[in-house]
């Protein structure tokens, strides 16, 4: 399958990568999806990204979870 991450708005909407500058890549395994977002996730906070959610094809995997740290 392919493993990639949805961004989402403060109220959990998706948000399309392109509109906030950002490409979104598939991986081929929940690691490196994990590794992209811990190298990411600084810069998805700033374009104004809240949440995210991962997905293994079209399955949910996990989420949505909060990028703003606690």
């Amino acid at each position: 399958m392919s493993w990639y991450w949805r961004l989402e708005d403060p109220s959990e909407a998706e948000l399309d990568p392109a509109a906030v500058g950002v490409e979104v890549p598939r991986a081929d395994n929940q690691g490196d999806a994990e590794s992209w977002l811990g190298e990411n996730w600084r810069d998805l906070l700033e374009r104004g990204v809240a949440t995210v959610t991962l997905f293994d094809g079209e399955r949910e995997v996990y989420g949505p979870m909060g990028l703003a740290p606690t």
